[in-house]
């Protein structure tokens, strides 16, 4: 249908219209706009700011109210009122009749915090005390263990707790961040803490009030944020205001008159009324203090025994290593090896990697200051206290004008509540480690379900992309698709298997332990085998006071001690024992002799040098017949005159021998001695005179024997070489000894000589041979147990020698060594003509005697 001229024309006034209309709408809706605008203009104008911007919270009202007057007796009429003397880390040094403290900051100890607590503590009503941090010492260090860091934090504790604010569930505090702490728990409420601020710490305890049971923070007179509630465990406590630092210089007031006021009127400690506040002693001027020294043997329940005395007794203070790395611990200074680690309880390593901490010079300077302070120690030295001149040591430091000097002796059977204690300790112990060990299970279950859980979802997803291909495949809707995922519902996760809580209970062997096992020794092995001969049980004549014994009486702790002693010096080697000039002059005559002897036995058995020493033995007859001292028949005769009498060696009695260098025909009693004779003939001699040495050397009545385990220590020792059992065929000593049985002895495993001690070196050539013989009887009569089945050694040139050779018996190692593997020289002579012996084949060109008698064979004759 076509349209008309009309038509045309009328829609187009249509449209025009409809413009025009649009454009009014809009216009209007503009001037409305700007009314609006201009509107809110004016209101912002008359000051109706705050219809537009949102206004600030508003500050909580302050609940604190003004103190009501109270008539009760006051405690600024107590005139023992301040921070203890005696409550107090050892390097806190107050001046200034104690408004101001310092701590000591050399030798290590500005790394350790310091810690001081008032002697007055609040158990009820709303009391404050004042401080400001007068100088800091923050110093910046490329090593970050040796930074100097301020620290200040101010706050309550209970009696007998830790100095050391925030370390503990005993105390609450601020510390100069700005922060509320409480087992290890920080909260944020104010800015940091500058030099200059005074901060004032207010508790409140009173019922009545709508901030009771709460602790306040208030800096330059302002509150700094809001009250934080007294902690359950606390509440019901007497709280005695504790101030801890490091590296900052503390001004304090507990006077009756705050110096910032505060916006409400509250109290001073020192104006509380003496009903709402607790009072501990000091020493009085001119009071002994004690020192106390406990002494215990090594691994016998002394530390247990020593944390024990302590707990109950917060009053005394440790003097030791120990307490020194609890400190550095509770200081928070970082240690390599984690603070579960010591090498030792007694003398533990320090570990800090500082150097003014790992040298002991904290230690060092404590030691000086201790004596100066009024105060009761524990001078806690294990080894030191059972040596004699230790003790006076520490004695000495200690004068009696000031301290009454006590030794408490922790020795014998534990009494009961010993016995209780490391058994709950015992309990506490496996109760950790069976919480650390259901932690780590859980945490290793929840991973493995997480994982399995991820591992499910990616194989669910790739399974549904390969549904949805085979579908779209298959010319399949996703209606079908969504209705088989409905069938594929994730399934709820399996509730873990929960282990409810097993009471931890001791085994039988557990519960009859005398003294548990702690992680470390009490002392190193080295440190109690050297020392532990020194031991002793300390007596009034020294100087003591007094002498306690805690678990049995005198009597029995002597026959304890005794009886330990006794079997440690069986049981222990001697490690500071040192060859004596007695041992040394007898073993270098013992080398030459040795030496001499294989010489001759090497010239007896070359043929040529045979007949030069007997031509040399006849010569030397003939002199002494000339001069009167020889004669045959009456008569004098020439050296080539003289015949030597011909001797049967197997039928010789070696009794009768006077001369081992020659027993008549010029052969030397000791001619068929093989590699094998010689080793026993020097181990003979060699564990005859370790013997002795040992007994002269250590001096010990007590201790004439050693035992065998010791052996290859001493053999060392002594003679610079080592010992290996298994060089002589055995797998023990003991088989040894009983080849060597006529001058060594094994009883009880202790061993010991048979020969008394001037016995002359040629009796163990004789005894030696004697035993040659036998061992040639019963092989030939087909005893296979006769045989020695010796290892050599291999050779070492004297050029690759580094000063020092092997021993003259082939045993043990060559002093310095060789550089390089040595490879013998090819031999002298063609495979087919070397020379034999009945022994065996030799090693090539040994260049010794040894060479002849084989290497590594069964020796027979």
């Amino acid at each position: 249908m076509v349209a008309t001229t009309e038509q045309v024309e009328e829609k187009k006034e249509v449209a025009s219209e409809q413009v025009e209309e649009n454009k009014e709408v809009a216009a209007v809706d503009a001037e409305e706009k700007k009314e609006v605008h201009e509107e809110m203009d004016v209101d912002a104008k008359a000051g109706n700011a705050e219809k537009l911007i949102p206004k600030k919270p508003e500050q909580p009202k302050e609940l604190e109210e003004d103190a009501p007057a109270d008539d009760r007796p006051k405690l600024a009429e107590t005139p023992a009122f301040g921070l203890s003397a005696t409550d107090s880390t050892m390097n806190v040094m107050p001046t200034a009749n104690g408004k101001l403290l310092k701590s000591l900051g050399d030798g290590g100890l500005q790394h350790l915090l310091a810690g001081a607590r008032c002697n007055v503590g609040i158990k009820s009503g709303r009391y404050m005390f004042e401080s400001r941090i007068v100088e800091s010492f923050n110093e910046q260090s490329s090593n970050s263990q040796q930074a100097r860091k301020a620290v200040a934090r101010l706050g309550f504790s209970t009696a007998g707790s830790s100095l050391f604010l925030a370390d503990s569930i005993e105390n609450i505090c601020f510390d100069m961040e700005g922060a509320f702490v409480h087992a290890g728990s920080k909260t944020k409420i104010s800015a940091p803490l500058t030099c200059g601020d005074t901060v004032a710490v207010l508790l409140n305890l009173d019922e009545s009030s709508p901030n009771a049971n709460t602790v306040s923070f208030f800096k330059n007179g302002k509150r700094a944020g809001a009250p934080q509630a007294v902690p359950d465990n606390l509440r019901g406590k007497t709280l005695f205001p504790t101030i801890a630092f490091k590296n900052v210089t503390v001004q304090v007031n507990f006077s009756s008159q705050p110096r910032v006021p505060l916006p409400f009127v509250c109290r001073m400690v020192q104006d509380a009324a003496e009903g709402d506040v607790e009072i501990t002693r000091d020493l009085h001027v001119g009071e002994k203090c004690e020192v106390m020294f406990p002494v215990g043997l090594p691994d016998e329940g002394a530390f247990d025994w020593l944390d024990s005395f302590l707990q109950k007794n917060p009053h005394f203070t440790e003097l030791s290593h120990r307490s020194i790395i609890d400190w550095a611990q509770k200081s928070g200074v970082w240690r390599k090896k984690g603070y579960g680690w010591r090498s030792c309880n007694d003398t533990p390593d320090m570990g800090f990697g500082i150097p003014v901490l790992d040298d002991l010079s904290a230690q060092r300077i404590l030691d000086y200051v201790a004596p100066s302070l009024q105060r009761n120690f524990v001078v806690m030295g294990l080894k030191s206290n059972l040596i004699a001149a230790q003790r006076k040591k520490e004695l000495d430091r200690f004068p009696s004008s000031d301290f009454r000097r006590v030794a408490t002796v922790v020795m014998g059977v534990p009494d009961a509540e010993y016995k209780t204690g490391i058994q709950e300790r015992m309990i506490k112990e496996k109760q950790a480690k069976t919480t650390a060990e259901k932690n780590k299970k859980s945490a290793e279950q929840e991973r493995q379900r997480l994982f399995t859980e991820r591992k499910r979802k990616v194989e669910d997803a790739k399974k549904a992309r390969l549904k949805a291909i085979q579908k779209k495949k298959a010319g399949l809707d996703e209606d079908s698709e969504s209705e088989e995922k409905g069938d594929e519902e994730d399934k709820p996760e399996e509730a873990m298997n929960s282990e409810g809580d097993v009471a931890i209970e001791l085994t039988e062997e557990e519960k009859n332990l005398t003294h548990r096992k702690l992680a470390a020794k009490d002392l190193s092995e080295g440190s109690l085998a050297k020392c532990f001969g020194s031991f002793s049980l300390p007596e009034k004549a020294e100087g003591f006071d007094d002498v306690r014994y805690v678990w049995q009486n005198e009597a029995d702790c002597v026959s304890y001690f005794e009886k330990w002693l006794m079997n440690m010096k069986r049981t222990q080697r001697a490690e500071g024992l040192e060859p004596s000039a007695w041992f040394k002059d007898q073993y270098a005559a013992w080398n030459k002799a040795l030496n001499d002897w294989k010489k001759r036995q090497t010239e007896w058995k070359e043929p040529s040098r045979r007949k030069q020493l007997l031509t040399k033995l006849k010569t030397e007859i003939a002199k002494k017949s000339a001069e009167g001292d020889v004669e045959e028949g009456g008569e004098k005769k020439e050296a080539q005159d003289i015949e030597l009498p011909e001797v049967d060696m197997e039928d010789l009695d070696i009794t009768d021998v006077e001369d081992i260098m020659n027993v008549g025909s010029g052969e030397p009693l000791f001619a068929n001695f093989a590699y094998e004779d010689w080793t026993l003939l020097s181990l003979r001699f060699e564990l005859h005179l370790l013997v002795y040495a040992f007994r002269k050397d250590l001096d010990d009545p007590d201790r004439q024997r050693f035992s065998q385990e010791h052996f290859p220590y001493y053999f060392n020792k002594y003679f610079n070489k080592n010992f290996f059992i298994k060089s002589f065929g055995f797998a023990e000593l003991a088989s040894l000894i009983e080849v060597i049985d006529s001058t060594a002895s094994l009883e009880n495993s202790m061993l010991d000589a048979v020969l008394p001690e001037d016995a002359p070196i040629e009796r163990f050539v004789k005894i030696c041979e004697e035993h040659r013989r036998e061992r040639v009887r019963r092989s030939d009569a087909g005893d296979e147990t006769a045989e020695l089945k010796f290892t050599r050694p291999s050779p070492v040139p004297r050029g690759l020698q580094a000063g020092g050779r092997p021993g003259p018996n082939g045993l043990g190692s060559v002093a310095g060594g060789s550089k390089r593997p040595y490879a013998a020289p090819p031999s002298s002579y063609p495979p087919a003509q070397r020379q034999r012996t009945a022994y065996g084949s030799p090693p090539a060109a040994y260049g010794s005697v040894y060479a002849r008698t084989g290497y590594g064979a069964v020796y027979r004759r």
